[in-house]
């Protein structure tokens, strides 16, 4: 009966598989290996005739006295005589290129942005390659033996050939290649359909600026999935106490001005007539996913909690305790206010002519003891009301939905850039900010505070009031479950590194590849501010939507880009400087340009 792996051989093995020191050897090892086999291979095309004389290649290691022409020696004869003349052909280059290339991922040193795709294209494309030689130059008039292609190319091919003859395998072959080059060389496709779609008309001076680029693309549409069944939100608003909207941020004042080193503006602005906003009307940027859909309120749990209230009796009860306590260190009060919040009771309370602040926050923890709550906060004082407040929790406090902010009527009609319900505020009013206009935000807190809870709160509300046009999310989740439930929004919200697979970011070396490239696109975004002569985001696509700036002249939309990092302490710990520099190169020039 096997011996069962005990606990700390377990550790043992997990520890030596997270040795740095093993993953470089093993990829040293490989790159040596690549090395010797392309020696090998190389040395074979020229000396296959001499080398051929050894007809049982099983005896050349019993006998020292036989030697190979093979620059890598009687190792590097026969494995060259296996891969190139038995197997693939010339295509059995790509096998050192394999090795190398996996030795260059151990060592982090790979220079493909998908280690995976380019190893599966790599292996069809040698596949392919052997078949194709087999098939157009057969046994090459003896060459390597078995012709360019190898036994594996040469066999399949006569298998093709007399299956569905040399016409239809020679087009069959053709078909397949051309579908590897398809999906290998992204341009390719693109420059394929521009040979059989017709050049447009040349504009007349009133036609420069083209319409919206795609109002015809009904079928990239049809394509992109939706992520519900209504085009509106339809809400029936239950009455709160936020029926009336505070006043909007000014939206003529400007986010954020451009740093010193774009002083000197040079605009791209073109003087167009009327006539073209008027023919064309206002840029539309929804147009690109014109079959998108909002979410409907339906989606987010109806809790149906009400409002609960805190009774009469409950109140009179706190006041009077608090009055209490307050009274035996001597402490008069004038006068005293209960205001109900969803979770708890701020009372406010106006102290006597001559007591001291300072002494009503020190009893802290004596009126907390005296109302038999888990805990109290003072607020000494209440900025710009003059008074002292005391917060005490309710005893049913009352829960505070998603579903209840979301459809409030202040964040219905909210008119901010990027606007975020946090919740409700203790006098019941939906607390709802400007992510575009506040500070970067870190939230921090101990285990089990919400830290999680605020996060997804941020991401649905943005998810329920932008388009993916006008909003996309970089997500890095180290953790790699606390975003996972995001990965459905990829073809929509989410933005990643071309040739990425993953669309929200675990790898720690693929956060670094992400943070500089959102530093790049920083710069770039500068310099289109630059050249169209404004100071925000904001200002710029007013401009773009007014058809004030040339897309041919490299302008676009600009889309906000929100990065959400879990688990950022974390994250600093093991990167170190080359996470904390980007990081802070975007926190203190990257607002202004989305």
């Amino acid at each position: 009966m096997p011996k069962e792996e005990t606990a700390k051989e377990k550790k043992a093995r997990k520890n030596i598989s997270k040795d740095p020191r093993y993953r470089i050897i093993t990829g040293l090892l490989l790159l040596l290996l690549a090395l010797f086999l392309f020696v090998a291979f190389t040395s074979y095309l020229f000396t296959w005739k001499i080398d051929q004389s050894f007809v049982d290649w099983e005896k050349i290691f019993s006998s020292p006295a036989k030697e190979v022409a093979n620059w890598a020696g009687k190792a590097g004869a026969w494995l060259a005589q296996l891969f190139i003349t038995r197997w693939f052909g010339i295509a059995a280059f790509a096998v050192p290129f394999l090795l190398g290339l996996c030795g260059l991922q151990l060592l982090r040193l790979n220079p493909f942005p998908s280690f995976i795709k380019t190893v599966t294209l790599t292996v069809i494309g040698m596949i392919l390659f052997s078949v194709l030689c087999g098939f157009f130059f057969n046994l090459s008039f003896g060459y390597l033996k078995t012709g360019l292609g190898g036994g594996h190319g040469y066999y399949v091919a006569q298998w093709l050939s007399a299956f569905i003859g040399k016409i239809g395998t020679g087009f069959f072959l053709l078909l397949v290649t051309f579908t590897y080059l398809i999906f290998t060389f992204k341009g390719l496709w693109e420059y394929f359909v521009s040979l059989f779609t017709p050049a447009p008309a040349t504009p007349s001076a009133a036609e420069e600026i083209p319409s919206d680029k795609t109002e015809n693309s009904e079928a990239e549409a049809e394509e992109e999935t939706t992520l519900s069944d209504t085009n509106s939100i339809e809400l029936t608003l239950e009455k709160t106490s936020d029926d009336t909207i505070s006043p909007a941020i000014n939206n003529e004042e400007p986010l954020e001005g451009i740093p010193e080193e774009y002083a000197g503006i040079s605009s791209d602005e073109e003087e167009l007539p009327e006539e073209i906003l008027a023919r064309f009307g206002p840029y539309d940027p929804h147009k690109d996913l014109p079959g998108y859909k909002f979410p409907p309120i339906d989606l987010l749990t109806d809790h149906k909690s009400g409002n609960v209230e805190v009774s009469q009796e409950e109140l009179q009860n706190n006041k009077n305790k608090i009055l209490e306590t307050l009274k035996n260190y001597k402490i008069d009060i004038d006068k005293i206010k209960a205001t109900i919040g969803p979770t708890v009771t701020l009372y406010e309370i106006i102290p006597a002519p001559g007591v001291r602040i300072s002494k009503i926050k020190n009893l802290e923890d004596d009126i907390a003891l005296s109302l038999s709550a888990l805990g109290i906060r003072i607020i000494a004082p209440i900025p710009g009301k003059g008074t002292i407040g005391i917060e005490v929790p309710n005893r049913n406090p009352e829960i505070v939905s998603m579903r209840s902010v979301i459809a409030s009527k202040k964040f219905q009609e909210s008119i901010y850039e990027l606007p975020i319900a946090l919740g409700k505020t203790i006098s019941n009013e939906t607390l709802v900010a400007d992510l575009a206009r506040m500070p970067h935000l870190l939230i921090a807190g101990a285990t089990g505070q919400g830290k999680s809870v605020g996060i997804n709160a941020i991401i649905t509300s943005l998810l329920y009031k932008k388009h993916p046009s006008e909003l996309k999310f970089v997500m890095v989740d180290p953790k790699k479950v606390e975003l996972a439930l995001y990965n459905k929004l990829e073809k929509h919200y989410l933005a990643k590194l071309p040739g990425e697979e993953e669309p929200i970011i675990t790898d720690f070396d693929k956060v670094k590849n992400t943070l500089a490239s959102l530093v790049i696109e920083m710069e770039n975004r500068y310099e289109l501010l630059k050249r169209a002569g404004v100071r925000n985001i904001k200002e710029y696509n007013t401009k773009f939507i007014e058809r004030r700036l040339n897309p041919e002249k490299g302008h676009r939309f600009l889309e906000y880009i929100v990065l959400v990092v879990d688990e950022f302490a974390d994250l600093i710990s093991a990167a170190g400087k080359e996470i904390e520099l980007p990081i802070a190169r975007l926190a203190q020039k990257a607002r202004a340009i989305g």
